[in-house]
C-alpha cells in the first residue's frame, strides 16, 4: 500500500521551529510594551489568584498582610492574572489543536511515580516561593527583564543556568 493514504494522521503535529517560536514570543514580548507599557510575567497572576483564593475563607488574614493587603479587595483585577489566564487558554487550545492532550506521568525509568509527583511539587514550591522573592519568575526576570538589560535578571538567568546544570547532576540516575 502506498504510504501517502488519504487517512489523515492521529498522531500528533509536529513542533513549531523553535527559532520560529522565539521570534514570536520577542514579537509578543513588544507588543506587550508597546500596549500596556510593561513586559511579560506569571508568578504575580498566580500570586494574585491565591490571595484571592485566601481572601474567600480569610479576607481579615489578607487584608491585614503586608505583602497581599497591598493588592486591596479585587486583587484579580491586574493585567498579569488575565494574561495568566489567556496563557493556559492558549496552551489548551494549543495542546488541542496539535493534538497533543494526553494525561500522562513523564518520568525516566528508574523514577517511582511517588518519587516523581513529590519532586515535581517540590520543584514547584521552591520555584513559586523563589520567583516571589526574586519579584518576578522565569518569564518576567528573564524575558521582559533580559530583553532590558536588566543587571539583576541577566544575573539571575546565569544563575538559573547554573543551577540546573548542577541540579542536573543530582538527579540524572532518575532519567537513565
Amino acid at each position: 500500500m502506498n504510504s501517502h493514504s488519504s487517512t489523515p494522521s492521529t498522531g500528533p503535529k509536529p513542533h513549531l521551529n523553535p527559532y520560529l517560536a522565539g521570534v514570536l514570543l520577542g514579537l509578543v514580548l513588544l507588543a506587550s510594551f508597546l500596549t500596556l507599557g510593561v513586559g511579560l510575567g506569571a508568578s504575580a497572576g498566580i500570586a494574585r489568584a491565591g490571595a484571592y483564593a485566601q481572601s474567600c475563607v480569610m479576607p481579615q488574614h489578607v487584608a491585614g498582610s503586608a505583602y497581599f493587603g497591598a493588592w486591596g479587595n479585587d486583587p484579580l483585577r491586574y493585567y498579569l492574572v488575565f494574561m495568566f489566564v489567556g496563557t493556559l487558554l492558549g496552551g489548551l487550545v494549543s495542546a488541542i489543536a496539535g493534538r497533543r492532550v494526553q494525561p500522562q506521568l513523564e518520568r525516566g525509568p528508574t523514577a517511582s511515580r511517588g518519587l516523581r509527583i513529590t519532586l515535581a511539587l517540590v520543584g514547584g514550591v521552591l520555584a513559586g516561593f523563589a520567583s516571589r522573592l526574586a519579584s518576578g519568575c522565569t518569564s518576567g526576570q528573564g524575558l521582559t527583564g533580559g530583553a532590558m538589560l536588566v543587571t539583576g535578571s541577566l544575573l539571575f538567568l546565569g544563575a538559573m543556568f547554573v543551577s540546573g546544570y548542577a541540579m542536573a547532576w543530582f538527579v540524572r540516575r532518575q532519567w537513565q
